[in-house]
């Protein structure tokens, strides 16, 4: 019998009010908090921090604050990455990040999803798509990507969109839903 935990990892329904999952998100929290107080001074201390949320980091690393994450151990970014103001993240299944990738401010990245039939979303129960964003790509501000979403390499996402479908390599998407409106040679 699988846990709740394995259940959500795997991409299956699952109770979120689980003890384990809620002690994680718990768990989680209180780092994100501690990391957007330490003062942009202590650099060594927020670079530890943010390797400790997340679950794999390259080297070279840089988080603005406020960051908000789920759980932090699903989040997986390559080398060079940076992220402005306000970044959410709701791992509830693995986000995959590439190299030399700049989130600006405000953006959200989703797994996390309901059930569409009434009944089955009352009875409490979700579940989780991954998000895969590959390398050398460019989120613009407040921009919205939706679970289960895989976007391509040297990829830019205009400020405010929003990513219901997969974004293939070399391109800029804009609007709701986003969409392509250049190729990038």
């Amino acid at each position: 019998m699988k846990t709740e935990k394995e259940k959500m990892l795997q991409g299956d329904l699952y109770d979120p009010s689980d003890a384990t999952l809620v002690q994680d998100r718990i768990n989680a929290r209180l780092l994100f908090r501690k990391y957007n107080n330490t003062p942009e001074s202590e650099i060594e201390v927020r670079t530890a921090l943010i390797k400790q949320i997340f679950g794999t980091t390259g080297n070279t690393i840089h988080v603005e604050s406020d960051l908000k994450v789920d759980y932090g151990y699903n989040i997986h970014v390559g080398e060079n990455f940076y992220s402005n103001y306000d970044l959410t993240i709701l791992d509830v299944a693995r986000v995959t990040i590439g190299d030399n990738c700049i989130i600006a401010p405000g953006v959200h990245i989703y797994t996390a999803t309901h059930p569409t039939n009434p009944v089955a979303r009352n009875s409490g129960k979700e579940f989780a798509l991954p998000v895969t964003i590959g390398h050398n790509c460019w989120i613009g501000g407040r921009a919205i990507i939706n679970p289960g979403i895989t976007i391509g390499n040297n990829v830019v996402i205009a400020s405010g969109a929003v990513v219901t479908k997969d974004i293939p390599d070399n391109v800029v998407v804009a609007g709701v839903p986003a969409k392509i409106i250049q190729t990038i040679k």
